[in-house]
């Protein structure tokens, strides 16, 4: 079955959203899975590209930032 409606993309907004809080994503993936697949998708990437990147500045700025 193929989605032709145009409305199967993650706004701007909503990819950094996703990406800076992966709860959101992970919500959103959920929510538009079944109707917007490749809406959903883009939102699970962004939150799980967003946990180690996380985890990566969090433990640069208690090393070397607020030192």
């Amino acid at each position: 079955m193929k989605n032709n409606n145009e409305k199967d993309s993650l706004s701007n907004l909503w990819f950094t959203l996703s990406n800076m809080l992966p709860p959101i994503g992970f919500f959103l993936y959920f929510k538009h899975r079944n109707e917007f697949p490749k809406k959903a998708r883009k939102a699970l990437i962004a939150a799980l590209i967003g946990i180690p990147v996380g985890l990566v500045m969090g433990h640069v700025m208690n090393t070397y930032i607020l030192n």
